[in-house]
């Protein structure tokens, strides 16, 4: 790997840097310390270092201060992840959206299946995926939900994709953010190729008439169809992103022209 391709190393703050970063006085910082709200820093000799982990807990504290928990109750939700138990008790205490069910047999046109995994299953594909704040954040972008002690993730392709870009430097919080954001363009990529479906191929596929539920040759002839345009469509949107990232990053990378 070239040099200017090493992932960056994690940033490291004291704490008054911590403090700012996430808009507390450094008071509340001690004292979130002394409610053991906050993991323990590395110490340098007298010197703590926090890191992108203990922002990310922070904000997550925040978060639910502004959703009306107390300190009492965001303590017994970082207890309950710290005991490795109760993940369903603290998903309701984080207040979350309902998470998208995981289907009981999934469609037999869907490529992806669920993947079942413990939390330490979830931490080996995502080093910290397991704490309270990036747990939080997984469960939001709509692809993982907890049941109990059990966690499954809808795609294993995202997942492991996830895993991947972890290992490339890019901080969790970070991808799982993004993750949120792309969600929501995919159900709107997956709206129009849906209306496209619904106009042009279901009526040609199945007749004018509007059988529910479909039957056994009815999913047999719609699952043979999406095989041969699912692909079809995937190298559509993969171009079209390439495309709009070349663009961006050209705009903002290149230098203007004369310059």
């Amino acid at each position: 790997m070239h040099a200017s391709e090493a992932p960056q190393a994690p940033r490291q703050y004291r704490a008054a840097e911590l403090a700012k970063a996430a808009g507390i006085p450094e008071r509340t910082l001690r004292y979130y310390r002394e409610r053991r709200l906050l993991p323990p820093p590395r110490r340098v000799g007298r010197v703590a270092w926090y890191d992108d982990s203990h922002l990310s807990r922070l904000r997550t504290i925040a978060a639910l201060l502004a959703r009306g928990h107390t300190l009492g109750g965001i303590a017994e939700l970082i207890a309950a992840f710290t005991a490795g138990h109760d993940t369903e008790r603290t998903a309701e205490l984080l207040g979350l959206a309902e998470p998208l069910p995981a289907p009981a047999e999934p469609p037999p046109w869907a490529e992806e299946r669920p993947v079942r995994l413990t939390r330490a299953e979830l931490a080996a594909y995502w080093p910290g995926g397991d704490s309270p704040e990036n747990l939080a954040a997984a469960v939001e972008t709509g692809y993982l939900t907890v049941s109990g002690d059990e966690i499954t993730h809808f795609s294993r392709e995202l997942l492991e994709a996830t895993s991947a870009l972890v290992e490339e430097g890019l901080p969790l919080p970070v991808v799982l953010a993004a993750g949120q954001v792309l969600r929501g363009h995919a159900e709107e990529l997956a709206g129009v190729f849906t209306e496209v479906l619904r106009a042009h191929v279901v009526p040609e596929v199945l007749g004018d008439g509007d059988r529910h539920p479909l039957s056994a040759e009815d999913v047999r002839r719609l699952t043979e169809v999406l095989e041969r345009l699912r692909p079809l469509v995937k190298r559509a949107v993969s171009a079209a992103i390439t495309l709009a990232v070349d663009r961006r990053l050209g705009a903002e990378l290149q230098p203007p022209a004369g310059g």
